[in-house]
């Protein structure tokens, strides 16, 4: 058996810079791997994928583990243990898959892009800007950084949030600050809304991970790793995490 870590990662700040002619957004954005993470055990004389833990994702063909391996041209039963939030904006799904790419020996960075934007940063992983379509990876110097996560139990839907983008683009609004969808998100999810409003008056500079759900403030809030608190909707899980280097 061989044990793969799939660390979550964070998008510290996300700028759309344009639209290509298949609609598929380019981005320019800093993200880090942090120390949340998914583990994948190996069986190389198998062939399945089991799905315990947190959350419930499809382990069909669909599933991104299943497709990496597909991708590499490589079989293995696999067993998932999800403690990444799916539909969190943490990359779960494309460090799952990242994973499995290292364990093979490694893609290059298009090939990884076919599986997801997320996935040729995850494979690297560390901390690196991310452009393009996020096949365009440049590794960043390590640095130290302790975050607080804030968890929301509900998803937010990354199309979803691109096609609002699109919308508000289109009714003149012109997308700032330090991460160009949070407007959006915000139309879509207006629980999310209310959170991040909650979290500013509380914590300070709380920000939007990606196209959401999660959202995280840079520092340490809590004086334990994990917990919840009662947010504007109900209770909300936390956890404290630290960025780390690269694979």
């Amino acid at each position: 058996m061989i044990t793969l870590i799939a660390p979550a990662k964070v998008t510290r700040f996300l700028e759309v810079t344009g639209v290509r002619a298949d609609g598929y957004h380019l981005l320019r954005s800093e993200m880090v791997s942090v120390g949340l993470v998914d583990r994948l055990v190996l069986d190389e004389s198998a062939d399945y994928l089991r799905v315990v833990g947190h959350g419930v994702v499809p382990a069909d063909e669909s599933n991104l583990v299943r497709r990496a391996l597909a991708l590499v041209g490589r079989r293995a039963g696999v067993t998932l243990d999800k403690q990444i939030p799916t539909g969190g904006g943490l990359g779960g799904g494309s460090s799952d898959a990242a994973a499995i790419l290292r364990w093979a020996g490694g893609v290059d960075a298009a090939s990884a892009a076919t599986l997801g934007a997320d996935v040729p940063f995850c494979q690297v992983g560390g901390r690196a800007l991310v452009e393009g379509v996020g096949e365009i990876v440049t590794p960043l110097a390590y640095e130290e950084l302790a975050l607080t996560l804030l968890l929301p139990d509900f998803a937010v839907a990354t199309p979803q949030v691109y096609r609002a983008y699109d919308e508000l683009v289109a009714s003149g609004e012109r997308p700032s600050g330090t991460n160009h969808l949070e407007a959006a998100a915000r139309r879509v999810e207006p629980r999310l809304a209310r959170l991040l409003d909650w979290a500013r008056a509380n914590y300070g500079d709380a920000h939007l991970a990606g196209s959401g759900s999660t959202i995280f403030v840079e520092g340490t809030i809590f004086a334990s790793p994990y917990g919840d608190v009662t947010g504007p909707d109900g209770a909300v899980k936390w956890c404290q995490t630290i960025a780390t280097p690269a694979a």
